[in-house]
């Protein structure tokens, strides 16, 4: 029993250690660069030879999916067969969407798959290719016995769980409210497809036909179906036009109705009924902007989203919609606004005029196919509406011509600051919120309780937007009093095991250990590690400290804290 706890223990350490290794090597996942220029293999036998082409005998102009088909047959994702068919209704099995994938994406590997590969994929396998690298990307993975069954028809709920985990998308709020609000059938999705799911759904990428809220998850996957949901996946990754809320096939796609009806189909009027533009609409309401970009324009709006937004200095947002800041407001507002409608292929490398006289500057990235505005990137461009065009934009711009008074979030600081110095006891930090709760200690070497297995109390209390302290007392015959001060990360997606990725948060920091035995003993702290949200209440934390005292303590603190 003592070999089999000794082992579970130095197992643990590793897990934990690998976890905060892992988040500091952040995945990268790049945008497709180039559309596709091969198609993908047969679905019906490797031996015969789809067409491509945009005009399928069996896909009408009236059929439910023929947006989704023809773009991605435009850009020769996907094909048709000899006979000029489509055959929307046929299932797809794992070696064709494995296929579908490699044309669609473009994705940097994230893992290695082990040589030889899987075993019921020979070398000379028509689609050996691109299974490997929809497996080193993180769309695909095997089943046990390092198979990964080329011919089973891959069911819907699979096929959206591989586009969310390499698209490495993460959802907000609890995922089983999530899919009990958008589907009628949310128990039959399998666990392990839970997260990536509502994920995928808060994303826009499941499109359900014919009943929006019926998922179907464990019916075969349709020709159609994947056409649908790689289409949206590239809509998500910037690559592609959303669908035009007056074509029928937008009607199926998931939460893309967010339940507010606008007025119309200008610019204001499409912000307001995309929940991803809450913020902006106030603000474009708050400082009376609403009503002129309702007008017939036309203008090119870069839109910045919510989390653009929420990234702002604490408290600016609340401070820009404070009357004796309008002017403010306007400035910034009209600095997103250029007159004139300029789709992604008009727009130039170079200074763009805006409607607040003060130029943007434009980048052009046409061997990646990105655009960016001054600091910002474009992640969805061409949102057509009536009197314009929306670019979104990941991050809010601020006009050159702003002084530093004028800065927003100032007046939260010490004079010339961002808002980021702000000091708020107990404030949630960009690495999360703050805790308190219990852990166990696991002890890697001294002569401390720090060195033991002990139990201990730990605490997370948030200062700034990058600064905590977390308090904590390791207790034992040597009781160990911790005080770190710790610089916290944002939060990145890690996949230690190699199958499902979490979101994690990394920090780092030192202060002081105090040993309270009958000689007690002051030393330098060093400690690192993660926190792992479990919910809106719950944190998951795994840290490693160093105390240098009489000797170098080290021990590993495994535990949970309650959210305050």
């Amino acid at each position: 029993m003592g070999n089999l706890f000794g082992w579970s223990l130095a197992h643990t350490t590793l897990l934990i250690l690998g976890v905060t290794t892992a988040t500091f090597n952040p995945i990268v996942v790049s945008a497709q660069t180039t559309d596709p220029s091969v198609t993908p293999a047969p679905s019906a036998t490797p031996s015969s030879s789809p067409t491509a082409t945009s005009n399928f005998s069996d896909v009408s102009s009236d059929y439910w999916a023929t947006p989704f088909i023809q773009a991605l047959a435009a850009r020769n994702v996907i094909s048709g067969f000899p006979d000029g068919s489509f055959k929307p209704n046929q299932a797809v099995t794992r070696a064709e969407f494995a296929t579908m994938i490699q044309k669609a994406f473009n994705q940097n590997p994230v893992r290695q798959i082990s040589s030889g590969g899987f075993t019921d994929v020979p070398a000379n396998y028509w689609a050996a290719a691109a299974i490997q690298e929809a497996y080193e990307t993180g769309f695909m993975t095997g089943y046990p016995g390092n198979v990964f069954q080329p011919n089973l028809q891959i069911p819907k709920v699979q096929a959206i769980a591989a586009l969310s985990s390499g698209l490495n998308l993460n959802s907000s709020g609890t995922a089983s409210d999530i899919l009990n609000t958008y589907y009628t059938d949310a128990s039959a999705i399998p666990d392990y497809a839970v997260n990536n799911v509502a994920a995928a759904t808060q994303a826009n990428i499941v499109v359900n036909y014919p009943d929006v809220k019926q998922l179907n998850p464990q019916v075969p996957l349709t020709r159609a179906e994947a056409s649908s949901l790689l289409y949206q996946a590239l809509v998500r990754q910037g690559q592609a036009q959303a669908l035009a809320s007056n074509v029928t096939a937008a009607n199926y796609i998931v939460a893309g109705n967010t339940g507010n009806t606008p007025t119309g189909n200008d610019i204001v009027s499409i912000a307001a009924s995309n929940n991803s533009f809450s913020t902006l609409t106030t603000l474009l309401r708050t400082a009376g902007l609403a009503d002129t970009l309702q007008q017939p324009g036309p203008y090119t709006v870069f839109a910045p989203t919510d989390q653009a937004f929420a990234a702002l200095p604490a408290g600016t947002v609340q401070q820009l919609q404070q009357p004796e800041n309008r002017e403010l407001l306007l400035k910034i507002l009209r600095y997103h606004v250029v007159p004139g409608s300029l789709t992604a292929s008009q727009l130039q490398a170079g200074e763009l005029r805006t409607s607040e006289d003060e130029s943007v500057n434009i980048k052009v990235d046409s061997a990646n196919n990105q655009i960016a505005v001054n600091n910002a990137r474009v992640i969805q461009p061409n949102v057509q509406a009536s009197n314009g065009v929306i670019h979104v934009i990941n991050e809010v711009l601020i006009p050159p011509n702003l002084n530093v008074s004028q800065q927003p979030g100032d007046n939260q600081t010490t004079p010339g600051g961002t808002g980021t110095t702000n000091i708020e006891a107990g404030r949630a930090t960009r690495g999360g919120s703050s805790y308190i709760g219990v852990a166990g200690n696991i002890g890697l070497g001294g002569d401390s309780a720090l060195s033991e297995g002990n139990i201990a109390v730990i605490s997370k209390v948030g200062l700034t937007n990058y600064i905590s302290v977390r308090p904590s007392a390791v207790f034992g015959d040597d009781t160990v009093v911790l005080v770190p001060v710790t610089f916290d990360f944002l939060p990145r997606s890690v996949n230690p095991t190699g199958e499902q990725r979490f979101p994690v948060s990394p920090f780092v920091g030192a202060g002081v250990a105090i040993e309270t035995s009958n000689d007690a003993d002051v030393g330098l702290l060093l400690t690192g590690g993660v926190d792992v949200p479990l919910g809106d209440r719950f944190t998951l934390n795994g840290t490693v400290n160093a105390a240098f005292l009489d000797q170098t303590d080290v021990g590993l603190l495994f535990g949970v804290g309650y959210n305050f």
